[in-house]
């Protein structure tokens, strides 16, 4: 039987590679040339439109650890990633004209791989897996609306609040409380001062903001304004705002505080929270800067920053399996970044994921179950997680991977434990045969 991928991204040639190496006919259907995203300017598969890198490379970072993973479970990106590498310290950059044109080329000389270079308006009937990307035509966005229905299917751009991990807050400046201790304690209070306040607001205001792209959505302020633009208008603006104290008391005063940041659980597991009200566009190194200065935050861990953007994506944990797959029907499965993985090293996890998955069931075998404790498996129980409350794209970080039994106090030396568990998990599953 034929599978049919949707986009050659990263995520659709990572795909279509894994089931074609898995002896699986792949029919790979990519508008580009006939038909140019305003993002993309190649013919070539797997473009990459940012100018920066693949990201960090070392075990010590989430990322460094799930390219490792792709790399040890065969991944194409990845191989052609090493094979145009350019210097970058740390990072894994690459030539990106070289490196689209080669994943184009293996891609091409498949013998299991047949391109169809034209565009996709309708969801093809399973086996298939969709992987148009952030810039889903309109024409098949509005036919996987329909294929969903109309609850809560599409958001058409991000406007989300950055998130940081609980044990990164300073809680002997911060405490719980719910305002007018209504209900449980559920949120973490940063308090600050009315000088505090002044030099927040001040920074917050002058603040440097993300450019807005051509192909991003220009009027996306206008159902959430962004926390810098509430701000300017007005000193006292977020004190009536999200940074609201009243109901409020700090345990350390017995008073109500000048200004109140509140941090809301984002997750089951409760290792991260998010700045509630803090929408935001503001460059991703200014957010850190600024945000910072609020006391409780000082050495905060951002595990996601805010943005406001243009981004086609689902509401996956209504809809997706942990293998990306459609809950009512499994032979329809998604990948990349619509699905609410954000970057290109997890999309390439969610196309391999889904297109093994895929492979597994076709040939009347179990899905590969990539656990917790893994990466790529953290990334798809992220996805369909339905205990996230307004779910957002994630990168990868520690916090989704399931945590150590042991305590380890240094961060780098907990990181590479988590490394070390997780690389001998995916051996084991390699040894096995994915």
């Amino acid at each position: 039987m034929n599978v049919k991928v949707v986009g050659a991204g990263l995520a659709g040639s990572e795909a279509a590679w894994q089931l074609a190496n898995r002896g699986i006919a792949v029919s790979l259907y990519e508008m580009k040339p006939k038909k140019m995203s305003p993002a993309h300017h190649s013919p070539d598969f797997a473009e990459l439109v940012c100018s920066n890198s693949l990201r960090g490379d070392r075990l010590e970072n989430a990322v460094g650890l799930l390219k490792e993973e792709l790399r040890r479970c065969g991944s194409l990106i990845l191989q052609c990633a090493e094979d145009t590498r350019v210097e970058a310290g740390g990072c894994l950059a690459v030539d990106r004209g070289g490196f689209s044109r080669l994943v184009t080329e293996k891609i091409r000389s498949h013998p299991n791989i047949t391109v169809v270079s034209e565009e996709v308006t309708e969801v093809p009937e399973g086996p298939v897996i969709i992987a148009t990307g952030p810039l889903t035509s309109d024409a098949l966005s509005e036919s996987i609306r329909k294929y969903f229905g109309e609850t809560g299917y599409l958001h058409f751009f991000d406007a989300a609040a950055p998130l940081v991990t609980a044990e990164s807050v300073d809680m002997d400046l911060a405490w719980w409380q719910s305002r007018y201790d209504r209900g449980t304690p559920d949120y973490i209070n940063c308090a600050l001062d009315k000088e505090q306040y002044e030099a927040f607001v001040r920074e917050l205001t002058t603040a440097e903001e993300a450019e807005i792209h051509g192909f991003e959505d220009k009027n996306v302020f206008e159902g959430c304004m962004p926390v810098e633009v509430m701000a300017r208008r007005g000193f006292e603006t977020l004190r009536y705002g999200p940074l609201k104290p009243v109901g409020l008391t700090d345990p350390k005063t017995g008073r109500e505080p000048y200004a109140v940041v509140q941090l809301r659980q984002d997750n089951a597991a409760g290792s991260v929270y998010n700045l509630v009200g803090f929408q935001t566009h503001l460059k991703f190194g200014e957010q850190k800067r600024v945000f910072s200065m609020i006391p409780a935050l000082r050495n905060a861990e951002f595990v996601r920053y805010g943005v406001m953007h243009r981004n086609t994506f689902l509401q996956s944990p209504k809809l997706l399996d942990r293998f990306y797959a459609d809950r009512r029907d499994p032979m329809v499965a998604f990948a990349g970044q619509m699905t609410g993985v954000e970057g290109y090293v997890e999309s390439t996890a969610s196309g391999y994921l889904a297109a093994v998955a895929m492979a597994a069931k076709m040939q009347g075998r179990e899905p590969p179950d990539f656990p917790a404790v893994t990466a790529i498996g953290a990334l798809g129980r992220y996805i369909s997680d339905g205990s996230v409350e307004n779910f957002q794209p994630m990168n990868i970080n520690f916090s989704i991977i399931q945590p150590l039994e042991q305590r380890i106090r240094k961060k780098a030396e907990k990181n590479l434990a988590i490394a070390r568990r997780s690389l001998e998990t995916v051996d084991a599953l390699v040894a096995r045969g994915i």
